[in-house]
């Protein structure tokens, strides 16, 4: 898969992918999107009443949201275990040439959890374990459920087998009850799917350049 690097209108970075026509984050700005979408409407609202969250990510890319999931742990001092699937890693090449924070520590952290084994569970700091899986959602099991699930995979349009009720089947089987799905995506159909999996579902304000994002609860 041909990723080309892009700098988006916050000054941070993303991957685009010509096949697809996609990009791996808003353009409106990588970092500010997924701050809002996954930490603050995600991580921020699981762990007001958890000091240990498990976390399920699935389209772990360019790691964006597990460094941000890193340094809201340790900044707020919950533990944070903390799966990520990705089923066609960024080459080092690539991952390389990313700069989300000019910080020297923000910059060696990433490339050590980036460089880190898959199928392997890493200590990356006191406050966040992280596995990386590379598989497709579809093929992957676990025996551990989730007190929250990133919802990262690319849009309904490039990518609409990701947003078929079965892998919605799946990960809420692997939710906690109680637990939340966070997403950038409000598309009609998904929040339908989510609903009648009885669900509750919550539209949420979207991060700069999107109207609505979405927040599943397992009730």
């Amino acid at each position: 898969m041909k990723r080309e690097l892009r700098l988006t209108a916050d000054g941070s970075p993303t991957l685009y992918v010509p096949e697809l026509d996609e990009t791996y984050h808003s353009m409106h700005g990588s970092v500010q999107e997924a701050r809002h979408v996954f930490i603050e409407n995600g991580l921020r609202y699981v762990s007001a009443e958890l000091k240990q969250v498990n976390i399920l990510e699935v389209g772990f890319g360019t790691g964006l949201n597990a460094l941000l999931t890193a340094q809201y742990a340790q900044e707020n001092t919950i533990d944070v275990n903390y799966v990520g699937l990705e089923a066609y890693p960024v080459e080092e090449k690539v991952w390389k040439a990313i700069k989300y924070e000019n910080d020297p520590d923000s910059l060696d952290f990433y490339s050590r959890m980036m460089s880190l084994p898959f199928e392997q569970t890493h200590d990356c700091h006191s406050h966040f374990k992280l596995t990386k899986a590379e598989s497709l959602v579809q093929d992957w099991s676990s025996v551990d459920n989730f007190d929250l699930i990133y919802y990262d995979a690319f849009g309904p349009r490039a990518q609409a087998e990701m947003w078929e009720l079965p892998i919605f089947e799946k990960l809420y089987a692997l939710l906690k009850t109680g637990g939340a799905l966070v997403t950038y995506c409000a598309q009609g159909q998904f929040k339908r799917h989510l609903k009648s999996l009885g669900m509750s579902v919550e539209g949420l304000p979207g991060p700069p350049g999107k109207r609505e994002m979405t927040r599943g609860i397992k009730i």
